[in-house]
C-alpha cells in the first residue's frame, strides 16, 4: 500500500532522553537495527508530540486534525545501501485520538494504541502525562525551558544535542506481527529546539526492571520544539531482521 506524505504543524515535541547500557538497549531491538552510541551511551527516550493540522500533503488546512501522541524511541543505526544510516526504533506509539489509532498501520505507518492524556503549558513550563487504555504504560513529565543544556552526561551543549536528533529523523515501528519495520521521515527547514530543566519524570517503560535493570536506564535532558512546520514522509519497509 502506498502510504501519503502527511503535512503537520509540530505544536509542540517535548523529548525526554535516557542514556542506557547499550546491551539493555540491544535486547529490544529488532536484528536488522543496533544502538547508535554517545560516549559509550545508548540513547533512548519518550518523544510527547500535539500534532496540529494534520492531514496529507495535498489536502487543505481546513481539513487538518489536531492530537495528542507519544513514542517509546530508541535511537539506532543500521547498514544501508550507501553505507552506516541512523534514525529512531520506536516499540510503541500511543496517541489520544481515535482517527490516529485507527489510520495507524492503514492510511499511515505505524500502529497507535489508546491513551489519554493531561496537559498543562505554559511559555516557560510544560507538563505531560499519560496512560494507556490497556493500563500498562504510564507517563508523567515536567519540565521547565532554559536557556542552555544543563547536566547531560551524553551532550556538552544544546548544538550538539539539536544535531543528534536532527540526523534521527527516521522512526521505524513494528508492523505485520513483527516481521517488518514500518517507517516515516520528519522534515522540516525550520529545525528548532529549547533545553529543558526536567522537574520530574516517571515512566513505566524506562522503569520496568525487567526491561532494564537497576541502573541500565538514567535520565540525561529534555529539549522541546513547538510551532515547527513539517512533513512526515512514508519510507520503504524494513525487514525486521
Amino acid at each position: 500500500m502506498r502510504h501519503p506524505r502527511l503535512s503537520t504543524v509540530v505544536e509542540r515535541r517535548l523529548l525526554v532522553n535516557y542514556r542506557l547500557d547499550p546491551e539493555a538497549a540491544a535486547r529490544l531491538l529488532p536484528g536488522a537495527l543496533r544502538p547508535q552510541l554517545v560516549n559509550g551511551y545508548a540513547v533512548a527516550g519518550i518523544c510527547l508530540v500535539r500534532l496540529g493540522d494534520v492531514r496529507p500533503a495535498w489536502a487543505p488546512r481546513a481539513v487538518g486534525l489536531r492530537s495528542e501522541n507519544a513514542a517509546h524511541r530508541i535511537a539506532v543505526e543500521w547498514d544501508g545501501p550507501e553505507g552506516v544510516e541512523t534514525g529512531v526504533y520506536i516499540p510503541r506509539r500511543d496517541t489520544a485520538s481515535p482517527v490516529n489509532a485507527w489510520a495507524g498501520g492503514r492510511v499511515f505507518p505505524g500502529e497507535h494504541g489508546r491513551a489519554d492524556f493531561r496537559v498543562r503549558e505554559t511559555p516557560d513550563e510544560l507538563d505531560v502525562s499519560y496512560v494507556t487504555r490497556s493500563g500498562d504504560t504510564r507517563v508523567s513529565v515536567t519540565v521547565e525551558v532554559i536557556g542552555e543544556l544543563r547536566g547531560s552526561v551524553l551532550f556538552p551543549d544544546l548544538e550538539r544535542a539539536s544535531a543528534f536528533f536532527r540526523a534521527g529523523a527516521k522512526g521505524f515501528s513494528p508492523a505485520g506481527a513483527g516481521r517488518r519495520l514500518d517507517g516515516m521521515e520528519l522534515r522540516t527547514g525550520e529545525w528548532r529546539v529549547e533545553a529543558c530543566r526536567v522537574r520530574a519524570a516517571r515512566s513505566s517503560f524506562f522503569e520496568d526492571r525487567a526491561r532494564f535493570p537497576a541502573g541500565s536506564a538514567t535520565l540525561d535532558c529534555a529539549l522541546v520544539m513547538r510551532e515547527v512546520p513539517a512533513v512526515w514522509h512514508p519510507l520503504p519497509a524494513m525487514a525486521a531482521s
